[in-house]
């Protein structure tokens, strides 16, 4: 057998040093790993809450719905790419996560993965954004490829990571509790957010074109780093790893079975997936408000700040009544906004209509950030929640691809069309959660 190279060797013991795979693991019962998630429970949720709130508040400069379209748009006019923004944004977070989910299920503790990789993968890839800001009016080509690049490279990397986060999250807090505590995490944080949005527009309304840019960039990628601080502070429960060592060609041989055998869970992902479908034209509502109304930029910040208003009020009650009467409700009221925002925005007369729209999509985006991303926990047993998780999400990110595009030629024809499709893809959704799909909690609960 050949021996390892020197290089290998150094790789081997980087990679177990990131993932601290060379500590050991204390054997503990589940009532000693539940007492420690009691004990630190007020802890995890302090340096959390402030994790969530620095990365709303960042993300905020540069929102998917509002920022990101708009700083394209002065770059090209050209549909395709504003869809390619779209498309980056809905799925890259999602389509990469079932190809970690093997080696994360197998890892004994998740907090590595989320911070030591994470910072290279998720944080550090946000400064190529203000890279491209300025250089956006000496060189439009060159900017427009950075912003791509460094926006794909920070949303991918934080799917890649998603697995191990979740789960991370998941072994902190509780069930009957996660989304109380995401509820109003993301409550707080989207108002910072909001606030965000308020000094957005000042910025774009005050400083020309690409400095305003510059400007907001670097606020977003200073408050990611603020944030990763915080989440580098979490006390991580680490239970005994007992998911067994396989190929990743054997898990995902084994994926199939899971959607043949768990009939739920594949009818919950057919709802899913029409949701996301319903979002094929969120990423042109402002673009279309530039084009037919001429408003001028700091309408957008506007936008903007109504939108994370929206999804500020979605997140407080939405987490309350999914720790009530779980996540299926939640996402049910959340395609319901949606398809009253694409109804309004396909027959509005006059701008100030978008605020409506702006609004109800900032409540269904509420929805689904807090029962959109914990609901797929509930589906398996504690072990397996790795893998349900990056099935669900990379499913939805496959979906997520095909949204925008096909939004993009929607867009093409008539935005009036591409509205009301979206409103058609999420009442079928809402159709299909409602009496379709059963609560994964309260068959839980009966099966046991």
């Amino acid at each position: 057998m050949n021996r390892p190279t020197f290089a290998q060797r150094t790789l081997r013991s980087t990679a177990a040093a990131l993932l601290q795979t060379n500590q050991p693991v204390p054997q503990r019962t589940d009532e000693e790993i539940a007492a420690e998630v009691e004990h630190n429970y007020r802890w995890n949720f302090a340096v959390n809450l402030l994790d969530t709130t620095g990365f709303l508040f960042g993300i905020s400069f540069v929102s998917s719905s509002t920022m990101a379209p708009l700083f394209v748009s002065k770059l090209t006019t050209e549909p395709f790419v504003i869809g390619l923004v779209a498309v980056i944004a809905q799925s890259s977070w999602s389509l990469p996560q079932i190809f970690t989910a093997n080696l994360v299920e197998r890892l004994p503790r998740r907090k590595p993965v989320v911070i030591n990789v994470g910072f290279f993968l998720e944080r550090l890839p946000m400064w190529v954004l203000v890279l491209a800001a300025m250089v956006a009016v000496s060189s439009p080509t060159l900017a427009l490829v950075l912003f791509l690049f460094g926006y794909a490279w920070h949303g991918l990397g934080a799917g890649l990571i998603a697995p191990a986060w979740q789960d991370l999250i998941a072994r902190c807090f509780p069930v009957a509790r996660r989304g109380r505590f995401f509820g109003i995490a993301t409550f707080i944080g989207t108002g910072m957010g909001a606030a965000g949005a308020i000094l957005c527009t000042w910025i774009l309304k005050t400083f020309p074109f690409s400095t305003s840019f510059v400007y907001t960039f670097t606020i977003a990628a200073a408050a990611m780093m603020v944030s990763w601080f915080f989440l580098s502070l979490t006390r991580e429960p680490v239970p005994p790893v007992t998911a067994p060592r396989q190929s990743h060609r054997q898990f995902l041989g084994a994926l199939p079975g899971i959607l043949r055998r768990d009939h739920n869970f594949r009818r919950f992902l057919i709802a899913r997936s029409l949701m996301v479908l319903g979002s094929l034209g969120t990423g042109f509502l402002t673009v279309s408000a530039i084009q037919r109304w001429h408003v001028p930029d700091s309408t957008v910040g506007i936008y903007t700040a109504v939108y994370l208003l929206g999804q500020t009020a979605g997140n407080l009650a939405f987490g309350f009544l999914a720790d009530r009467f779980g996540h299926k409700l939640s996402l049910e009221l959340g395609a319901l906004a949606a398809v009253l925002a694409f109804t309004v925005a396909s027959l509005a007369p006059a701008p100030a209509w978008m605020i409506l729209v702006f609004a109800l999509l900032g409540i269904n985006l509420g929805s689904t950030l807090v029962s959109g991303v914990l609901v797929a926990l509930e589906f398996s047993q504690p072990q397996r929640r790795p893998t349900y998780a990056g099935l669900t999400n990379t499913i939805i990110g496959l979906v997520a691809i095909v949204a925008p595009l096909l939004g993009a030629w929607l867009a093409s024809v008539d935005y009036g069309w591409l509205f009301a499709v979206g409103a058609a893809f999420n009442l079928i959704a809402l159709i299909a959660m409602r009496w379709w799909v059963k609560e994964p909690r309260w068959v839980a609960t009966s099966s046991a």
